[in-house]
């Protein structure tokens, strides 16, 4: 087959200049980003995506959940169109990468397309997905979740921040609640790419990965309850010590995850102690626990062993728990011939590669329900991700780009 993307030449410098201009806002002292969700920061970084796309001629359309689309036109406007895409969100103190990345190589695909005068049979829209997060407003990845069915919008829209602010009220704050007719329809494919936020990458030194999946995820909100005492008169025997389950379900939890192959995890995020005084005793702790594994039958397995695991815990140091399942996603399996597409398109580039399975959560989990996905992985120097010290190295975000716009403009001709 001819080189259909003979003319079209990714501009590194343009990348990694429009990646640095969108890490400016909300920028930390120490390197990092803090972003969140439907914030001032958020909604400037918004603002920003649009002005590029309208300077790239493109078509921008918002939906009911804020999701942004800016569609590059194909010979062809009835056919469904091509997605690229990923999130501009971020993590407190997190880094510039995670999301960006993707959101701003998809732009540089179609500014190359277009400068190079090239147009694919479909259209290729870039998208920025809402809250993929979840780090203001839980559960994660929700915008993608409404668009495959998985959640509502009114679901969504009444969710709560740690103030008590509502999703809805706050995406009406800063002026972008658009339409739930601006969601797209029929879609072709869906490509997102995204630093791979792990070690394996470098302890191999290759630069990309197809990704054939993600890990299953279980999230539990755990609250324990003992008695609150002073922390002097009070003889450690007697004790009913909230702070002491949750330490001791921590510990367990790394352990159980430890009785597995990787790449299988067990996290505890948040912690929070009531009331928090140092010569208190905690009446109450409030925590999570996160599980995640490669199968449906092992996310049930290590979930089920960490439940009661918790249970016991709580039994032997005389404290109530409660445990809150809030947010269950399965395994997700790409689509094979896009993960052999990527493969192809990273050869074609010259690059080395592996295929992998994500541990973190993405938007093309539930892209993945309505139609067939794929991840392309850029490696993450030391591993370092949702923290401010995350960085990648540039010629690895110029392969990765390069490969992205060998497989979207292929996508993009088939009829």
């Amino acid at each position: 087959m001819p080189d259909i993307v003979t003319g079209a030449r990714i501009d590194l410098g343009r990348l990694r200049a429009s990646i640095l201009e969108m890490a400016a806002i909300g920028a930390t002292a120490a390197g990092g980003v803090t972003r969140l969700t439907l914030t001032d920061e958020d909604r400037a970084a918004r603002d920003l995506f649009a002005r590029w796309c309208a300077d790239a001629g493109l078509t921008l359309r918002l939906d009911d959940m804020g999701t942004q689309y800016a569609r590059y036109e194909g010979r062809d406007p009835s056919l469904a169109p091509v997605l690229l895409g990923s999130h501009l969100d971020s993590v407190p103190a997190g880094g510039k990468y995670d999301g960006p990345l993707g959101v701003l190589t998809g732009l540089e695909v179609v500014r190359a397309l277009r400068d190079a005068g090239l147009r694919g049979r479909r259209a290729i829209e870039i998208v920025n997905f809402t809250n993929e997060e979840g780090a203001r407003f839980e559960p994660a990845m929700v915008a993608s979740a409404v668009l495959v069915g998985a959640y509502t919008a009114d679901f969504v829209h009444h969710r709560r921040d740690a103030t008590g602010l509502r999703f809805g009220d706050e995406l009406d704050r800063i002026g972008y609640r658009g339409d739930a007719a601006n969601r797209p329809g029929a879609i072709h494919a869906y490509l997102e790419l995204h630093i791979e936020q792990g070690p394996v990458l470098e302890s191999e030194n290759l630069p990309l990965a197809a990704v054939e999946g993600i890990l299953g995820i279980r999230w539990f909100n755990v609250t324990l309850r003992g008695q609150s005492q002073h922390a002097g008169p009070s003889p450690m025997r007697s004790r009913r010590d909230a702070m002491v389950a949750a330490g001791r379900i921590i510990v367990g939890l790394r352990e159980l995850a430890l009785s597995y192959p990787d790449p299988v995890v067990a996290t505890v995020g948040r912690l929070r102690p009531v009331p928090g005084v140092i010569n208190q005793i905690p009446a109450e702790v409030v925590m999570s626990a996160d599980v995640r594994h490669w199968t449906d039958e092992g996310l049930a397995e290590i979930a089920g062993k960490a439940e009661a695991l918790m249970r016991r815990i709580a039994v032997e140091e005389r404290v109530e728990i409660d445990i809150e399942t809030i947010q269950n996603v399965p395994p997700t399996r790409f689509d094979p011939r896009l993960v052999e597409l990527l493969d192809a398109s990273i050869q074609a580039v010259g690059a080395p590669s592996r295929r992998m399975v994500a541990g973190a959560g993405h938007d093309a989990k539930y892209m993945n329900d309505i139609t067939p996905t794929a991840m392309l992985f850029v490696r993450t120097i030391g591993g370092m991700s949702h923290c401010e010290s995350e960085e990648i190295a540039w010629d690895d975000a110029r392969l990765g780009a390069e490969t992205l716009l060998r497989a979207a403009l292929r996508l993009a001709e088939e009829p």
